[in-house]
Parts: C-alpha cells; structure tokens; sequence
C-alpha cells in the first residue's frame, strides 16, 4: 500500500477517535426528561436522611439549650481574586473595603448538638466544608451529621478557592492556599461556638420586608420573610441570627475591593446598636434581587440596605417572647443527585455527562436541616430559588414551624429554580436565560427533588425517633 493511501487512512482513523472522544466527553446528548421518583439515587437519599435521624434523640420533653458562638476572620490575603463576577477574568482584588468573617452558632438540648455556620462568601465550596468537618471531629464529638454550611452569597469576597474550569471562571484562578485559610477559619469559630456553650434562652420570628426584594426574572413572586433569632445567656451576652433572600448584587463588577456587601452592613449595625454578635445567614437567593434604598454610591446602597433591615430586626425583637428549653435535631448527608444536563446553547441538547471530569461539576451534594424547637433550618445545594423557599414555608407553616430556608450547602450545583420554568430557556433575544439555562445543571424536576428530601428530613425530625 502506498504511503499516502496509509496517511490519509491514518488520518481517517485519528479524526473519528477524535469526534468519538469529543462526542463522550463534551457531547453533544440529548436531553432528558424523566423524573426522580422510583431511582436509586432518590431512594438512596430517603435512606440516608432516615439513618442520619436516628443519630438523633428526639422527644416532646426537651432539655434545658445551652447555646455557644464563635467568630473569625477570612480576609484574604492581597492580590487574591474575588468570587462572583465572571467579567472580572479573576483579576486580584484591589484592597480591603470591609472585613469578611465566618460566624457559628452552636445549639445543645444536653443530648444533641448542632452547630449552624454562615460566612461572608460566595458559597461554600466542597473542599473547605470536607475540611472542616474532618478537622472539627478530631477536637469534639461532633460529626459532620451536626455542621449546618451556607453562605451570605456576596459576590465581593474570597475567591481562588476551587480547581476546575467552572470555579476559574466564576470564582478565579485556584490558590491551593486559599482553601487551609478558609478551613483553619471556619474551624476555629465552629470550636469556640461549641466551646462556649452555656445555659441560653431564645426568641425568633419573621418580618415582612417585600419592598426591599425584587424578581428580578420574571413578574413574578419572591421570598419577602427576614427571619431573625435573638439568643441571650444567663450572663446577659446576647446574639442575633439573621436570614434574607436579597441577592447581594448591589455592588456590581467593577468593584474591585473585599466586601460582605449589604448583609456585612447589617451585622455591624445591629452589632454597633447592640453589643451582641450578628450573624447572617443567606437565604434562597436564586431570582430574588434586592431592593436597595437610594443613595449617591454603591457601598452607600449597602449601607442603606444593611440598615433598614437592621431596624427591622431591633423593632421586631424589642419585646421578645423568650424560652429556655428546646429540642434539638441535626441532619447533614451528601446526597446523589440526577445525571448533569448542562445546557449551553439548545433546549435540545445537553454536554456530556463526562463532561463533568473537564469542568469540575460534581454529580454529588449536601443537603442539610437543624431543628432548634419549632425554628427549623434547611438548605440545598446551590443557588436556590426564593419562589420555592417561600411555597416550603407556607407548607412549614400548618405544622407550627418557622422555616429557615437557605443554599450554599457545602456544595454547588447552579440554580434551582421552579419546575414549571425548566423549559423557558430562551430569553426574549433567544439566547439561553442565565438562570433556567445556562446555569441550571441539575436536570428537570429539581423542585420536585428537593422539596420531597426536605419535607421527608422535617417530618423525621419532628417525630420520635425509631430505635
């Protein structure tokens, strides 16, 4: 055979293993559309919250709630790029506005220990939250059973965080020593909460605060509730928890300066108006934009917003209904999710399930619930829609309970969003909407997903425990 006829068949050969392997590994598939009812995974994660339950002790007699916080500093470093725009292609921040911290509060009913722990961050990535979990157990009893993860979502503070091509887009360029910072911090203030843990009694409640959030995707509704908790121990030392949906988005791109945006305002003003520690929680931020006051600069929005949602709070809990005992409950596992449907440029077409080992997305997530006597904690993995949040408080609400609803889990898997818009994928340009497009990579029915482990998580809590 000549050659060139053993060239060109080389070069044949060499081109289809070439479209074969992209085809595996990018794709493109086909989408899917079935649900998650009756799978493996579905049921695999029913099984894990019922064995996670059983962890716990739970009674209509509850003990006596001691209640422990910590705090530390996760300023980074200088020259470390910031987590949340993509447009600033993970230039380094300029400076320091305003510090960002990572605060933890742990709750014990003398039996059951759970330890609820908000940052300053973008989210929680999965590194630091292994991390942590690992290093807390090595000084306490606590297991990672017990550790409630999220974050305020601030698109100002740490990043560098994550490897991957996913995280270098949005979260700029890893710095392996990024995420020991990150974990050494988180760690010290989940030991001083459990550490500090002393006869408490609390109060918490839930304020309407619609005007200040927005849809900012459709006409359509939003999670208005900022929930607060006033602690206060027998030596008069007191703590506010705070949890809102408002996206923190007022500072745009441009800035180019550390900050924990509006909800680091809030802290520091009931902080400043209080003596007490502040701690922010954030909420199901997915849609939900906030409604700032006006004001002549950006940080001056903050400043504006921190502070109406601060007076709220003061407002709401100058007369608090306080209680000295309650039942505590934890529940933390991973669980498998739906295969990926990453869908870039067609609502017909999806990358490679493969895809995942090139652009570092994960097939796994966390999902976690707290009860501390009818306040109920839970959060999901991810950008978590606000329209949802607010449906599983109005199913929370018959039951007696007030639902804290929040994302960021120790884990991150894009928006999730109401079932009922997966397929309006195109925006009004036709190109793929951001939220229930490009960066919905879950699959269909996530709404559905969720809400069935959350619901099974809350009526496992608030039954006895099977032994």
């Amino acid at each position: 055979m000549a050659w060139w006829k053993k060239t060109l068949i080389g070069l044949v050969v060499f081109m289809v293993l070439l479209a074969g392997a992209f085809v595996l590994f990018i794709g493109p598939w086909p989408t899917y559309t079935a649900s998650f009812e009756g799978t493996g995974y579905f049921t695999g994660d029913l099984a894990r919250i019922d064995k996670a339950v059983q962890q716990c002790t739970i009674t209509d007699k509850p003990g006596e709630l001691k209640v422990g916080w910590g705090t530390a500093s996760i300023t980074p470093p200088p020259g470390t790029p910031m987590a949340g725009y993509s447009a600033r292609k993970s230039k380094p921040a300029t400076g320091v506005h305003d510090d960002v911290m990572v605060k933890a509060v742990a709750f014990s009913d003398g039996t059951d220990t759970a330890v609820v722990v908000g940052a300053d961050m973008l989210l929680i990535p999965p590194n630091v939250a292994d991390a942590v979990r690992a290093a807390v157990a090595k000084e306490t009893p606590l297991t990672a059973n017990n550790i409630f993860f999220t974050a305020s979502h601030s698109h100002d503070s740490v990043g560098a965080f994550m490897p991957g091509l996913i995280a270098a887009i949005s979260f700029g360029k890893y710095n392996p020593n990024i995420p020991p910072m990150l974990a050494k911090a988180f760690t010290s203030a989940v030991l001083d909460a459990y550490k500090s843990m002393e006869p408490a009694k609390f109060a918490h409640g839930d304020i309407d605060a619609h005007q200040y959030i927005h849809n900012r995707t459709r006409n359509a509704g939003v999670d208005p509730v900022l929930n607060w908790m006033l602690i206060e121990k027998a030596n008069g030392k007191r703590c506010y928890m705070m949890r809102f949906s408002g996206h923190p988005t007022i500072l745009d791109d441009d800035n180019m300066l550390i900050s924990a945006e509006y909800p680091g305002y809030l802290q520091r003003a009931v902080e400043n108006a209080t003596g007490a520690t502040a701690v922010y929680l954030g909420g199901a931020v997915g849609s939900m934009s906030p409604s700032a006051p006006d004001a002549p600069t950006p940080f001056e929005k903050c400043e504006a917003m921190g502070n109406v949602l601060a007076k709220l709070v003061l407002d709401a809990s100058q007369n608090p209904s306080f209680t000295n005992s309650a039942d505590v409950a934890s529940i933390s596992i991973p669980i498998d999710l739906p295969p990926l449907q990453v869908r870039l440029f067609s609502t017909k077409w999806r990358l490679s399930p493969l895809s995942r080992f090139i652009t570092g997305l994960h097939t796994t997530g966390w999902m976690s619930a707290v009860r501390v006597g009818d306040a109920v904690f839970v959060n999901a993995p991810g950008d978590f829609s606000g329209e949802i949040a607010s449906t599983w408080r109005d199913w929370a609400k018959p039951k007696g309970i007030d639902l804290w609803v929040s994302g960021f889990s120790g884990e991150y898997i894009g928006y999730i969003s109401p079932d009922r818009y997966y397929g309006e994928v195109l925006d009004s340009k036709g190109n793929m909407a951001y939220e229930t497009g490009q960066l919905s990579w879950a699959g269909p029915h996530m709404e559905g997903f969720f809400t069935a482990l959350m619901q099974h998580m809350v009526d496992d809590m608030g039954t006895p425990a099977k032994k």
